[in-house]
């Protein structure tokens, strides 16, 4: 089988290839397929011609729309194409919002696109996944998008301050100090969003709050963006207590990772629980991200999903125990 696909220029070509012909390399290791540059057209022959062709269409269009296809984008194209699932394309200019530096923050992943149009859709969106699947960067860029629109007049970003191991006691100073490191990532997602002194500027206005969850307690939360952050760690008294703050022009947003829950043993997670009570409320729905969504190093993908087979095979082992 042999296909051949046209680029715009030649500089989409050298992005196909990549540095040393590396995207090529990847395709040809994954796809039973040869591709080459036949005078600024990519040819492509094999037994998997067609998925490759998609997979250069792909990174074709991540350079076009002024992207440089890296590591990661050219695995999951490679992923799309195996599973037969058709990419869409971001319509040219289509970002979430702006970072303080100017930076156009996009989706990268179908997953991530779909996540994003299910927080526009409904009042409350839980997102569950692993780590680097984009869950709470995402989440705090379409608070800031809001926000900047003037849909709503605060971002409130909280997470539960559970214990991973370390020990908050032999943390130093009060409270607040003790559990800054847990809310770390949510400062440095706002930083980048909105800039430094913007942030800091909003923090001390309190039109940005960042606290623990303990916090919510007692408060309706009207007009409001909020991000609940870690939800697996939350136990279900917890869990109701934060939905039950949302008030009138509110929007929130809670994400979690259920492979990774820190509470005592025996004790549930407020964020399973939830999803098994809440799955048919209209306004309310949840989003699954894989680890094909994860768009940190892709050592991170292969990483995942080790786990998540090691932890299959320990619940058939379990279920076989039990029986």
């Amino acid at each position: 089988m042999e296909r051949t696909y046209e680029a715009k220029s030649m500089e989409s070509v050298m992005s196909i290839f990549g540095s040393g012909d590396a995207n090529v390399r990847m395709i040809e290791s994954e796809l039973d397929v040869r591709i080459s540059n036949a005078g600024g057209m990519v040819k492509i022959t094999g037994p998997d011609a067609d998925k490759a062709e998609a997979v250069v269409e792909r990174l074709a269009q991540l350079a076009e729309g002024g992207e440089e296809p890296d590591e990661q984008s050219v695995r999951y194209a490679i992923f799309m194409a195996k599973e037969g699932i058709e990419y869409v394309p971001a319509a040219k200019g289509d970002y979430i919002c702006l970072t303080g530096r100017g930076k156009p923050i996009k989706c990268k992943t179908q997953g991530q696109r779909n996540y994003v149009q299910t927080i526009k859709d409904n009042v409350v969106t839980i997102a569950i996944g692993p780590a680097g699947t984009g869950k709470t960067y995402l989440a705090v860029a379409m608070a800031v998008d809001s926000f900047r629109r003037k849909e709503v007049s605060k971002i409130i970003l909280t997470r539960p301050a559970v214990e991973a191991g370390e020990k908050l006691g032999f943390l130093p100073g009060d409270l607040q100090m003790k559990v800054d490191p847990y809310l770390r990532p949510l400062y440095d997602a706002l930083g980048d969003m909105l800039g430094q002194e913007n942030y800091i500027k909003y923090l001390e206005r309190g039109i940005i709050e960042i606290a623990p969850l303990a916090y919510m307690r007692g408060r309706t939360l009207d007009d409001a963006y909020i991000i609940l952050d870690e939800a697996q760690n939350t136990t279900p008294e917890q869990m109701k207590m934060f939905l039950t703050r949302i008030g009138f022009g509110s929007h929130a947003v809670i994400t979690g990772d259920i492979t990774q829950i820190d509470l005592p043993r025996g004790v549930k997670s407020g964020l399973k629980d939830a999803v098994r009570i809440l799955k048919n409320i209209d306004g309310l729905a949840v989003v699954n991200l894989t680890e094909m969504d994860v768009v940190r190093h892709p050592l991170v993908q292969k990483i995942i999903a080790a786990y998540e087979r090691s932890e299959r095979r320990e619940e058939r082992r379990e279920a076989r125990n039990a029986q």
